[in-house]
């Protein structure tokens, strides 16, 4: 049996070399394992960071989101400038100058009529009469009650007479006397009452008539015969108007009212008369600037004896008036009615609203003039929500507005 040599390594038995190398083969996988569970927490943690910071941007952005969808949302333009006019134009209302609506003052039926609508009438031309039988019977009876007490009265004053020449020679008494000078006073007013009863019938009686008040137009008929007429109704029989002469009335701006001068002659113009021009002279004004609308009440008469202009028309009234500078043009829809007066929505600062007082020129129903109150650099918002107040914060619209020529960005925010 063959001895081995402990001291030489080589010699050992192959057993005895593979337990020396086991615990380093061992420790090998562990460290593998270690570094793995490493990679993999770093890699954890690494996601878990990034969804805690996308989380955080994306609330963000939802936050900031929301605010900018909560604020109102508005469209702000430039401001149009205006030409320095020294002219304006108003719409005028037409009407006749004088204008008369005719009622009955008898009842009755109708018996006839004399003129349709249309018709011209002098004063005092027939239009209808009114068949008032019992009233014709009143003034019979008046009548013969005045002469009834016509005669009471005669008699009374013949023995008032006779007994006041008897009642010196002591032929009758003082009673007696007194009482036919009493009787006879009495009589002569019954006399009077039944005088002024019979006027009064005669009166009602000439109602029966009805006459034109003034020369003028028959505009309406609103009765025919046989119709019953009941006296003090609110029935219109006739309608007249005179139209040799038509009034124009219209509302002159309070900026403008120093410019308009009584006896000036005002140019008008008509739809119906295209490129034809009539004029009339300013008569009188109201002298009194309306505070609801801060207007001036003007009349301009125009001459209409040719019968051309028809009353309720509308008229577009030409006024000269000084120079007026920096106006601007702003939509109608632009202006904002409050309790405090008239305001216009302007944008300041990018996105903050300012609420403007502002005055007034002309207007045309699309469009309206600023005399004062805006500048050139103003961005006015266009249709305004009605809950809009002064220094809330908006969102503006309108990145393709433009400035004139020049193209206006505008983002949320100001930004």
């Amino acid at each position: 049996m063959t001895k081995h040599d402990s001291s030489n390594p080589h010699s050992r038995p192959a057993a005895a070399q593979h337990e020396e190398h086991a615990p380093e083969q061992e420790l090998i996988p562990v460290r593998s394992v270690a570094l793995g569970l490493l990679v993999m927490i770093v890699i954890f943690a690494a996601l878990a960071v990034f969804g805690i910071l996308k989380r955080s941007h994306e609330s963000t952005v939802l936050a900031k989101t929301t605010e900018q969808l909560a604020l109102p949302s508005v469209i702000a333009l430039p401001v149009k400038p205006g030409a320095a006019l020294d002219s304006f134009v108003l719409p005028g209302n037409v009407t006749a100058y004088t204008d008369s609506p005719i009622y009955a003052q008898a009842t009755g039926y109708l018996a006839h009529w004399y003129y349709d609508i249309g018709a011209h009438v002098s004063k005092g031309a027939l239009l209808a009469v009114i068949s008032a039988p019992e009233l014709d019977q009143q003034v019979a009876q008046a009548q013969a009650d005045l002469i009834t007490a016509q005669t009471n009265a005669k008699n009374a004053r013949v023995q008032a007479q006779r007994y006041q020449g008897l009642v010196g020679s002591a032929a009758v008494s003082q009673f007696d006397t007194d009482t036919f000078v009493t009787q006879e006073a009495a009589t002569a007013s019954a006399v009077k009452s039944a005088q002024a009863n019979l006027d009064r019938l005669k009166a009602l009686q000439a109602y029966e008539k009805i006459y034109a008040p003034f020369d003028g137009v028959v505009t309406a008929r609103n009765v025919d015969t046989g119709q019953l007429i009941t006296a003090n109704s609110t029935q219109e029989i006739f309608h007249m108007q005179a139209l040799s002469t038509l009034r124009v009335y219209t509302n002159v701006p309070q900026i403008y009212s120093a410019s308009v001068k009584r006896g000036e002659k005002i140019p008008l113009t008509f739809p119906e008369y295209p490129g034809r021009t009539f004029t009339g002279t300013l008569v009188r004004t109201a002298d009194a600037i309306d505070p609801a609308s801060r207007t001036l009440l003007v009349e301009v008469d125009v001459d209409n004896r040719a019968g051309q202009l028809l009353p309720g028309a509308q008229a577009q009234v030409h006024f000269k008036a000084a120079a007026i500078g920096n106006t601007f043009i702003v939509p109608a829809s632009s202006l904002i009615f409050r309790h405090e007066g008239l305001r216009i929505g302007t944008v300041v600062n990018g996105n903050v609203a300012h609420l403007v007082p502002i005055t007034i020129g002309e207007d045309d129903g699309a469009t309206v003039q600023v005399t004062s109150g805006l500048n050139a650099e103003d961005k006015v918002i266009q249709d305004p929500p009605d809950s809009l107040i002064d220094g809330e914060k908006v969102y503006v619209e309108g990145a393709n507005a433009q400035a004139g020529n020049q193209p206006m960005n505008q983002t949320a925010g100001g930004k």
